[in-house]
Formats: C-alpha cells, sequence, structure tokens
C-alpha cells in the first residue's frame, strides 16, 4: 500500500526498541507509538526523555473477512495515520513550550 502510494520503502524496516537505547543511537524528540494493543503496556524509559503519545490505530492486519474488508482496513489504518502525521507536522513548534506541545500530541489522538 505504501508503494502503491508512492512512499520510498527501500530503506523502511521494523525496529526494537533496544535499537534506540544504545549508545550511538539518534536522539529522539518524539515517540509515537500507533500499534492498539500497545496502549496498555509499558514503554520503556527513551533516552533524552522525548515527547511521547499513543495515536492508537486498528491492526488492519488483524481484519477477518473478504480481501475487500482486508484492503478497506489497510486504507483506513493510512488515511487515519496520514491525518494525525499532517497534524503533526503543522504543529506551531516555536511557540509551545514543552508541556503544551506534549499535550497537542498526545490530542491528535483523538483524531478519527
Amino acid at each position: 500500500m505504501l508503494e502503491k502510494s508512492h512512499f520510498p520503502i527501500a530503506l523502511l524496516r521494523s525496529k526494537s526498541w533496544d535499537e534506540f537505547a544504545q549508545p550511538d543511537a539518534p536522539q529522539l524528540d518524539f515517540v509515537i507509538t500507533v500499534c492498539d494493543n500497545a496502549a496498555g503496556e509499558v514503554c520503556p524509559v527513551w533516552p533524552g526523555q522525548p515527547i511521547t503519545a499513543h495515536w492508537g490505530i486498528p491492526d488492519p492486519v488483524a481484519v477477518a473477512g473478504t480481501d475487500e474488508q482486508k484492503r478497506h482496513a489497510f486504507v483506513d489504518a493510512m488515511n487515519q495515520l496520514q491525518r494525525r502525521i499532517c497534524m503533526f507536522v503543522s504543529l506551531p513548534f516555536a511557540t509551545l513550550d514543552g508541556m503544551k506541545l506534549q499535550q497537542a500530541v498526545r490530542d491528535i489522538a483523538k483524531t478519527a
């Protein structure tokens, strides 16, 4: 689906959070979890204390049904993520202090 939407995917891969706990790991400014199952999990303490939020999205892989219903689940997930990412990159980062930025990033989760 990403490839059909013209997103570059060659360098994408799933990563363990352990990768970001290494001394040479890049510094994270934001950590946003999206898996609905992650909502109740204890997240690690991220180095550098990045702003965190949970934007739960139903896992499209878990959808049972016809191929069309499964495809629709992936489209819905991608559309939700695109809306939320657009809202995120539109935030006035320069004018929000840390607390307000944290709340704004968390409030984005309320967007369907």
